[in-house]
């Protein structure tokens, strides 16, 4: 692979470094912290959403899977990280929020990015990602090269933190208040089920030998590990696509060949109470980067391109 950030580069600047070798499954995307990746990249307002794709990952993979001019897509595209990086990586960008509140911060931090160089164009588009093809123009059916995206997780797992007279207090830790918000389903079940309407409509976007990029964790409900990689995989087939890689987009830094960790609260919270309990868990320093293709030949199913 290409498109690792480089640590020398000035803050907020996740470009391609060739000092990083081509090919690694293990994407570096974590040499920096989401904040300073963010700063004087995104508007400050970026912050308040719960579930922000670091920066360094959708650079990365629009750096791997594109050629500039090419088309990037995000059907839950939330501030717009996918869409940012794109265009300064010189393609084009496109997004469906279904939220207001942060389809209004993505239009904002895609006027900030052409404020200070970015050469692609980019949009949002307000609306239901589990119907794209009723959102998106038909002209841009089979004109899309790569899609980043990542499925919700719900408020259990994201949010800030701020200490209290009672404790500590959980604040900006959900996508908005309509329930019909996939974020909300409540089953990892009815999850799938709409993440496999949206890969649908990807499928239909995408041109042959286009690419799908999906992030996803696992996480805990009630002590039980939620097997979400898994699940996307299975809601990508379903919809069409053929796994291509299966790769690992690190959440900690790689130092002197050591990682440091940059857990969330909720994560160190959720370590420590296991611990305390006798179960030996550990922290996850990673997002499994699920890659999908459009098969060039829908007869044959084969020659998926990268």
């Amino acid at each position: 692979m290409t498109g690792v950030p480089d640590t020398n580069k000035p803050t907020g600047t996740p470009t391609p470094n060739a000092a990083w070798p081509e090919g690694l499954s293990v994407w570096a995307t974590a040499q920096s912290t989401g904040p300073v990746q963010r700063r004087g990249r995104y508007v400050p307002q970026s912050v308040k959403h719960p579930a922000r794709m670091l920066p360094a990952i959708a650079a990365h993979a629009v750096a791997a899977y594109t050629q500039p001019g090419e088309l990037v897509f995000d059907p839950m595209c939330g501030i717009g990280t996918t869409i940012v990086e794109a265009i300064h990586a010189g393609r084009d960008g496109l997004g469906v929020e279904y939220e207001s509140r942060w389809s209004d911060i993505a239009d904002a931090n895609i006027a900030h990015a052409q404020r200070h160089g970015a050469t692609g164009r980019g949009s949002v588009i307000r609306g239901d990602a589990t119907r794209l093809t009723a959102l998106v123009p038909a002209a841009l059916q089979g004109q899309v090269a790569l899609v980043v995206t990542s499925p919700p997780y719900g408020p259990t797992v994201h949010g800030l933190v701020r200490p209290g007279a009672d404790g500590v207090a959980k604040y900006d830790n959900r996508y908005g208040e309509d329930k019909g918000n996939l974020a909300y389903r409540s089953s990892l079940a009815g999850l799938v089920d709409g993440f496999t309407d949206i890969l649908r409509g990807c499928h239909t976007l995408l041109r042959p030998g286009g690419v799908v990029v999906v992030t996803a964790r696992p996480w805990r409900k009630r002590g039980e590990l939620v097997d979400l990689p898994s699940a996307v995989l299975a809601a990508g087939t379903n919809a069409g696509l053929v796994p291509i890689e299966r790769c690992v987009a690190l959440l900690a830094a790689v130092r002197d060949g050591h990682l440091v960790a940059r857990p969330s609260f909720f994560q160190l919270q959720q370590v420590r109470k296991a611990r305390a309990g006798g179960v030996p868990m550990h922290l996850i320093a990673h997002e499994d980067v699920l890659v999908l293709g459009k098969p060039l030949s829908q007869e044959t199913g084969t020659g998926v391109v990268a």
